[in-house]
Parts: C-alpha cells; structure tokens; sequence
C-alpha cells in the first residue's frame, strides 16, 4: 500500500527535483516578496496595496544564521512521546534576489558543525513526519555541493 504524500502547509511549495521551489508572493505595487506568502494585503505599511502574485523563489541563498533543536518542543507542537528524539540543525537562508531570509530545517545529516555564515545553500524536497497513511512534505536547506 502506497502512502499518501502531503505538504505540511499547502501553497508553501511545489515542484519536483531542480524544479522544486519555495513559493511567496510579490506586491504589484512596491515589488515586496513574502514568505511565508500573503494572500490578502501587502505587509509593508508604506505600500499603497497592490495585487499579490505566486512567485517562486529562488533555489538558492547563504547562511544568515543557523542554530540547532536539541529538545523536543513542548505542546501544542505535536509529537509522539514515545518516540526517540533527534536533534536538527535550523538555517536562516538569505535569498539575495528577492531580499528575505528563510528558516527551515537543514538536510537530514547536516549538523551546526557543518554550517558557516555565508556557504551557499539550495532548497530541496523534505520530510517533515511520516506515519503509516501519510508522507509530510517540507522543504530542507542543504549545502551546495551535497547529495545525501
């Protein structure tokens, strides 16, 4: 029996292999790129409002920061208590191109040992959870450079 492959959030992210990308929006009237992406107004409180366009972003960005999970997250976050606790490394990546910074989680394997500020990252297709119906799809960040 095949499971059942779900984004975490849906709309956030889409695409297979080299053509799998973050997805933000764009203001029509200030140009501003969000993501998480909005939907309904434009975030900067200067901009007059504009339209607000899909847009998907680039693939690759730097290290601003990264830190590491070294505790498992306390309610409401869900997670299964009798399941063994793994440590993650977290990257802030900066997409030069549209001028944010996007956190997420690194590639399985890829510890803070492994992170500098500056080394160029590429977003590539994650798991996030999996249980016996269902596959949770994310996004990782994972050095350029690397295949596993």
């Amino acid at each position: 029996m095949s499971r059942t492959r779900t984004p975490v959030v849906t709309g956030w992210f889409g695409g297979e292999g080299d053509d799998f990308r973050l997805l933000g929006t764009r203001c029509s009237a200030c140009a501003a790129v969000f993501f998480p992406r909005e939907d309904v107004l434009c975030r900067d409180p200067a901009c007059p409002g504009g339209e607000l366009t899909e847009v998907p972003l680039s693939r690759r960005g730097r290290v601003w920061s990264y830190s590491d999970s070294r505790y498992r997250p306390p309610p409401p976050y869900v997670s299964d208590p009798e399941l063994v606790w793994s440590p993650y490394a977290l990257a802030a990546v900066e997409l030069e191109a549209e001028g944010i910074v996007v956190l997420g989680q690194t590639v399985p394997g890829v510890t803070v040992a492994d992170l500098a500020v500056g080394m160029e990252m590429e977003v590539v297709p994650g798991v996030l959870n999996e249980d016996t119906e269902t596959v949770w799809t994310t996004w990782h960040w994972r050095p350029t450079g690397v295949t596993a």
